[in-house]
């Protein structure tokens, strides 16, 4: 039975008709293929194929009706050509034209109205380049951020909604900082500060509600400060704490 993908219809179902086809040069010297590589089939892995052959076309189809085609065409065409791809109405032309752009000339994709450029240019930006992007109203994209942002610019997300973002937040945090999150709500955002807090701060933590952080705690704090941990509720911070100080030192 045959299936779509074993036949050469354009983006709008129509049958390829070769012998219609403007590339006529180009089908003699055997740089397309019906069903191979066309730029007029509605597969995009067929249109790679097609500009891979003859990316010398690719500036010729950077205005096409289809968006795959502007996309595809857009990662071959000739550089100087791309930057009116940055307005088209596709994302994917967009990004496919970004890519390939210096970044002073994508950064006005920071307010990109899709999210997936959104993301994707945060990827290729750093520093004070990604500032604006830390109040994104897109969660993955403040957590992009939150990874690649320098770590100073990391106190505008100690607050943010996401749970995630703040964790990542914790992780790179400039010490200094670490105690603005100690009673963040989550129990995976504080486990990250506790994990890196220094060893004299521990005990602001001890009493934590979440074991795995009291559990931390325990394993890093000062032998001095550990008795209360050695009472613990929780048995393996109990086990912990004991472990690490002998019982009759708390007595």
């Amino acid at each position: 039975m045959m299936t779509d993908i074993d036949e050469a219809v354009d983006w709008q179902g129509n049958q390829v008709d070769c012998r219609a086809c403007a590339h006529q040069a180009v089908l003699a010297a055997g740089r397309c293929r019906l069903k191979h590589a066309c730029v007029h089939d509605r597969y995009a892995r067929r249109i790679d194929r097609f500009f891979n052959w003859n990316a010398n076309l690719a500036n010729d189809y950077l205005r096409h009706s289809h968006f795959e085609v502007r996309a595809i065409a857009a990662k071959y065409a000739d550089v100087f050509q791309l930057p009116a791809l940055l307005k088209d109405s596709e994302e994917t032309v967009r990004w496919n034209a970004a890519r390939r752009l210096p970044k002073r000339l994508i950064l006005g994709l920071r307010n990109d109205p899709h999210r997936e450029v959104r993301i994707r240019i945060a990827h290729l930006l750093d520093g004070a380049e990604l500032q604006p992007m830390i109040i994104d109203s897109d969660y993955y994209v403040r957590l992009v951020v939150a990874r690649r942002v320098a770590p100073a610019l990391l106190l505008r997300l100690v607050n943010d909604p996401e749970t995630e973002v703040r964790r990542v937040v914790a992780q790179r945090i400039p010490g200094e900082w670490l105690h603005r999150m100690l009673a963040d709500p989550e129990p995976a955002v504080r486990l990250e500060i506790a994990r890196r807090l220094p060893a004299p701060q521990l005990h602001l933590m001890r009493c934590d509600l979440d074991w795995r952080v009291r559990y931390e705690i325990a394993s890093r704090i000062d032998a001095a400060q550990i008795c209360e941990l050695a009472e613990d509720v929780d048995e393996l911070v109990r086990e912990m704490a004991q472990s690490r100080l002998p019982r009759e030192r708390c007595a």
